[in-house]
């Protein structure tokens, strides 16, 4: 499915990672994709910014809703940092920097299965790797609704305005109540997207 994905799509499922990572977030979920569609320079990004959606709005949103992931290195360590002098945010950059994101991420323990008389002693593991968090199964919905979305339409892509046209029909998700809390209506939304792919055409 990801090949009929357009650059700018593709651009918003690897932004929607970005935005989970700067969320501190341990995956991916329909609000991580409904900020990405609003960084670009696309359909949706531009219906979104018609209708007063903006990403510093939904941001902050989101962080009432959930909050952001818990830092690694918890407020005591940075006090007792700043106060011989040492700039936590510098030393976190450059620790990302050698050692790819998500390096001071905690690790989890797992359970392996037991095997036998013997049991197996747990075991760290990262929940996800650096380089890709997992997503939700919402947003896994609305990746999947943009294909059944563009494959409605006609079209032999899957675009930016899928992927949103795709989110305002899972509804349910983060992203969607974001939009109806900020007194949007999805279906007035999902008709100026239709409309805006009319007046592209």
């Amino acid at each position: 499915m990801f090949e009929r994905f357009t650059k700018p799509a593709r651009d918003v499922v690897i932004g929607a990672q970005t935005e989970a990572r700067e969320l501190r977030h341990r995956h991916v979920g329909t609000e991580h994709l409904l900020l990405a569609l609003l960084r670009g320079d696309s359909i949706a990004c531009t219906v979104l910014r018609d209708a007063g959606v903006h990403p510093e709005q939904v941001s902050a949103d989101v962080q009432a809703r959930v909050g952001a992931g818990p830092d690694p290195l918890g407020q005591a360590d940075a006090e007792a940092l700043r106060s011989i002098g040492i700039d936590l945010d510098a030393i976190r950059s450059k620790i990302e920097e050698t050692f790819g994101e998500g390096a001071l991420d905690q690790p989890h323990v797992c359970e392996e299965p037991r095997r036998g008389l013997f049991r197996r002693q747990p075991r760290h593991v990262h929940s996800a790797s650096p380089r890709h968090l997992p997503f939700t199964p919402r947003a896994k919905k609305v990746l999947e609704l943009s294909l059944r979305e563009a494959l409605h339409l006609k079209h032999s892509y899957i675009g930016t305005e899928h992927i949103l046209l795709g989110l305002i029909r899972e509804g349910e998700g983060l992203a969607a109540k974001v939009l109806t809390d900020a007194g949007l209506s999805l279906d007035e939304l999902r008709t100026h997207v239709l409309d805006a792919l009319d007046r592209a055409a």
